[in-house]
């Protein structure tokens, strides 16, 4: 239960910081930084997968469930608005 706790405490400053820490960053930065957070959300994808391997009880599986869907949606995203962002600086062939 300490553990537990433990975790939740952690999560809880992390989204802190990081929303105040993102909240500051200029609109111009937010796709590049955006670009970046994919390395880190795949390190998170990993920690709840270790989750998994682990017999910890239901709680643990509920929170590592939750952290592979928000990781595999900031991954996801953050492609997505990097390829949007590359095409920007594309020369368009001639036609």
């Amino acid at each position: 239960m300490v553990d537990l706790l433990i975790m939740l405490g952690v999560f809880l400053v992390a989204f802190v910081v990081g929303y105040l820490l993102i909240s500051k960053v200029p609109p111009l930065l937010h796709t590049p930084l955006m670009s970046m957070t994919n390395a880190i959300s795949a390190v998170t994808l990993v920690g709840a997968l270790l989750l998994f391997s682990v017999n910890n009880g239901s709680a643990s599986k509920l929170i590592g469930a939750v952290a592979i869907v928000a990781a595999t949606f900031n991954v996801v995203g953050g492609f997505a608005i990097t390829d949007r962002m590359l095409k920007m600086f594309k020369t368009k062939g001639k036609g």
